[in-house]
């Protein structure tokens, strides 16, 4: 009887460890090895000033102002900027022509952190339009940033189920093959530079502004414009 309970006890811990493994063989996409490293680019960055020309932007190349946020797609305060206040920096001070406003990759969090920011960088390749949607969408869908969320199945089908007008065949190939992780990984050594140490960062007009609340961002904008 003690020998076919023992039987039967490994015959399921057998059960349990090949269906880990089978797991772990259908998830292979979603492992660490697919997740870029800053390692993997060996390309010389210089810094000289903030290189707007290369950053997602909104508003009227006329505005007095330049906003540059520096952020991390998996940090929850970005997320939280994001959903509470981004609108209402859209609406009154974007859309008004007052404000330019610029994205720069500050990732730091996790190895994931680096390929949201190829995403990003890939969908604003195609579309400097459709890198605001896939900005806003993916904080909407913002995971447990102590876990690895941001892997190539997650941001494939974020991207496949909600945005229209993607070429989702170059988007894959560019995860695949960590195609914008120079651009990230020189947003970040800007953000350093400048004196970036956490996120969000924002800079108006080149000048790093330190706030407790986003209140205070607002109100330091306004006392550029005036």
């Amino acid at each position: 009887m003690k020998f076919k309970r023992l039987f039967i006890l490994c015959a399921a811990v057998i059960v349990v460890c090949a269906m880990a493994i089978l797991l772990a063989f259908m998830n292979k996409e979603d492992s660490l090895d697919t997740l870029p490293n800053y390692t993997l680019d060996k390309e010389k960055i210089v810094v000289d000033g903030f290189n707007y020309e290369n950053q997602p932007v909104l508003g009227s190349p006329q505005a007095k102002v330049k906003v540059i946020e520096f952020a991390d797609f998996k940090c929850p305060a970005c997320r939280n900027w994001s959903s509470d206040h981004f609108q209402t920096l859209k609406r009154d001070y974007i859309d008004t022509g007052k404000v330019q406003f610029y994205f720069a990759n500050y990732a730091f969090l996790d190895r994931d952190s680096y390929l949201a920011g190829i995403a990003g960088e890939a969908i604003y390749q195609q579309s400097n339009e459709k890198f605001w949607e896939f900005y806003e969408l993916l904080y909407q869908n913002q995971g447990d940033p102590t876990t690895i969320w941001a892997t190539p199945k997650f941001l494939v089908d974020l991207v496949k189920q909600n945005m229209e007008g993607i070429d989702m065949e170059l988007f894959q190939k560019n995860l695949k093959n960590f195609d914008y992780l120079h651009q990230v990984k020189e947003d970040y050594k800007i953000g350093g530079y400048y004196g970036v140490n956490g996120t969000p960062t924002f800079f108006i007009n080149d000048q790093i502004v330190r706030i407790s609340s986003y209140e205070d961002l607002f109100r330091q904008i306004d006392t550029v414009i005036e």
